[in-house]
């Protein structure tokens, strides 16, 4: 079985965002990047399928040579190859378009991505690629096990949870739940300086959008107490100020 896992490289949590040129770029100054969260629990089941020579696994990333750290440690996690689409990940339509044409070549029988990016949350990639490559996706799954030519996939909706079997190849945007991030050991560090990481140029794809500026939050104002048996003073507040009813 061959197996891709789509990965991004995102700031540490712990980061303090900040933001330059008037507000319109990213102060990437002093910042720690990491493997997407969720995309690290996609290659931790990538692994688990993959095991005992059950499988390949080659993970992709669009960016620039500033993610190669981030690249090699999915390598020492336990993938076999890596490939990195030179070109800045502008945003999710033309990321989905720099994987889906290096897949369709390949013949990939799983793709695993993370149900969305912490960075920009947009859950956007996942149902891209599958719709260029006229698969199946699934998204926000909690469970997956492959099974012959099948993937069964477990996700929740509301009030309980879904199982679907699908034919492979198919897409999967991986949640919670559908394996333990891994820690890569010593032997992984060092055989993932040897792995192939191939870099190739992206393909010229019509920008649909442009960042035109971002926004932080809004500090956070005082807070104001209320006499726990003051009901009609609460909901006053509620409707004068806070204006949510």
């Amino acid at each position: 079985m061959k197996i891709l896992v789509c990965i991004s490289n995102v700031p540490d949590t712990t980061s303090k965002i900040t933001f330059t040129d008037n507000n319109t770029a990213f102060n990437t100054t002093g910042i720690q990047y990491i493997i997407n969260p969720y995309d690290e629990i996609a290659l931790a089941r990538a692994v688990e399928l993959s095991g005992n020579g059950q499988g390949t696994i080659t993970v992709i990333h669009v960016g620039d040579a500033s993610a190669d750290p981030t690249i090699r440690k999915a390598l020492a996690i336990g993938a076999d190859d890596a490939v990195r689409i030179d070109a800045p990940p502008r945003d999710a339509w033309f990321v989905a378009h720099q994987i889906a044409s290096y897949a369709k070549a390949q013949d990939f029988d799983l793709i695993l991505t993370g149900r969305e990016s912490i960075d920009y949350n947009g859950s956007l990639v996942q149902g891209y690629i599958a719709e260029l490559l006229g698969i199946p996706s699934i998204s926000i799954a909690k469970k997956l096990d492959i099974n012959g030519t099948n993937a069964t996939v477990e996700r929740e909706i509301e009030g309980g949870k879904e199982v679907i079997q699908v034919p492979l190849p198919v897409v999967v945007g991986t949640a919670e739940g559908v394996a333990e991030p891994k820690i890569p050991n010593m032997r992984g560090i060092m055989s993932a300086r040897s792995k192939p990481l191939d870099v190739i140029a992206a393909t010229d794809i019509p920008a649909l959008s442009h960042i035109t500026h971002f926004d932080t939050p809004a500090p956070r104002g005082n807070v104001k107490l209320v006499d726990k048996d003051d009901v009609a003073q609460l909901v006053e507040l509620l409707h004068s100020e806070a204006k949510v009813i």
